[in-house]
């Protein structure tokens, strides 16, 4: 089968490998899309085990099942996580699935950036959803990435009316606009270095955006009735951007750490001002199965409308070209690879 192999950011090159074979309680996919995720161009973190298949955002359908495999039949349309807790830990019973060892050690093989995948037994057991036919391949490469939102949202305590500021308009921070309209926020603001995506955040429903350069917050309380944003959602690894939150929540609000910086960078938090003013700095990382069924469900109710983020559908021979637009961060938004386009 064909894969697209991963070296570094400008070198990812078509490749052939075996089709996984499958074991007792696995499944093999045929990926029918996969999307081109902000972390797969994270070269300080992806490279350190490059070469390899990347991808994780897949949509497919199953076309061998083994022994002993009873809730998934071939021909079956799915969405498969890639990262699974396993749900009995310490960290699981509190709730905190995404914080589980068994998550941070799942996968599938070898990648979504191939034609075929192979779930390994522990994924088919609690990282495998049938999609409804009303979620098509498109929508399912976004369950992963809403996923990941819907649980930031749920951690952050977002709710009706809540003004939002969000820093960085590209996929994730666009997802996160799209949802907090759609569960009911009041003024919802965004920012980013590029016109294009300050026009996307736009078009999404953000009452306004705003360059990252600008004083964003005097911008805030000039367009949010004085008032700072209740939550901060920062969608940048940019370390400005997290120096920026702390400067642009309201008393009594959160800042919501969706994204992270390089590892050995700190960021200096006003602790006097933020204890005096009950402000809560909090991270999210990942999902949990029960995020990805929520998920799917909002898309098959078009609660969350994700079609128009599509900006690029490439074939398996164009992923080096999807992982420039993406890195470059520019006239791109989602970026879907179709294995047999």
């Amino acid at each position: 089968m064909r894969v697209a192999m991963y070296y570094h950011n400008r070198d990812v090159r078509l490749e052939e490998m075996p089709v996984p074979r499958i074991g007792p309680g696995e499944i093999l996919v045929k990926v029918m899309a996969s999307g081109i995720c902000g972390s797969d161009v994270m070269e300080w973190y992806r490279i350190k085990k490059a070469p390899r298949v990347l991808g994780h955002e897949i949509a497919g359908v199953i076309v061998e099942t083994g022994e002993g495999v009873e809730r998934y039949r071939t021909g079956d349309r799915v969405f498969v996580s890639h990262h699974i807790p396993c749900n009995t830990c310490h960290y699981c019973l509190r709730g905190y699935h995404t914080a589980c060892e068994t998550l941070h050690t799942t996968n599938y093989d070898p990648g979504g950036f191939a034609e075929y995948i192979r779930v390994p037994r522990l994924n088919v057991d609690r990282g495998v959803f049938v999609l409804p036919e009303e979620v098509t391949f498109e929508q399912g490469v976004f369950i992963e990435p809403l996923a990941c939102v819907v649980r930031g949202q749920r951690i952050a305590n977002l709710h009706r009316g809540q003004s939002v500021l969000i820093l960085g308009s590209g996929i994730s921070g666009l997802l996160h606009l799209l949802l907090a309209r759609a569960l009911g926020a009041g003024k919802i603001f965004a920012t980013d270095i590029s016109e294009y995506r300050l026009d996307a955040a736009r078009r999404m429903g953000a009452d306004d955006a705003f360059h990252a350069g600008d004083d964003i917050p005097a911008r805030l309380r000039e367009r949010n009735g004085g008032q700072l944003a209740e939550l901060v959602i920062v969608c940048t690894g940019a370390l400005p951007a997290f120096k920026q939150a702390l400067q642009s929540v309201d008393r009594g609000g959160a800042v919501l750490c969706f994204a992270t910086t390089e590892p050995g960078v700190d960021l200096p938090v006003p602790i006097n001002e933020f204890w005096r003013n009950e402000i809560k700095l909090m991270p999210s990382y990942g999902n949990s199965p029960l995020d990805a069924m929520e998920t799917i469900e909002l898309l098959g109710k078009k609660r969350v409308v994700v079609e128009p983020l599509i900006t690029h559908r490439l074939g398996l021979a164009e992923t080096g070209l999807g992982f420039q637009l993406v890195a470059g961060a520019d006239k791109s938004i989602k970026v879907i690879i179709e294995p047999f386009r």
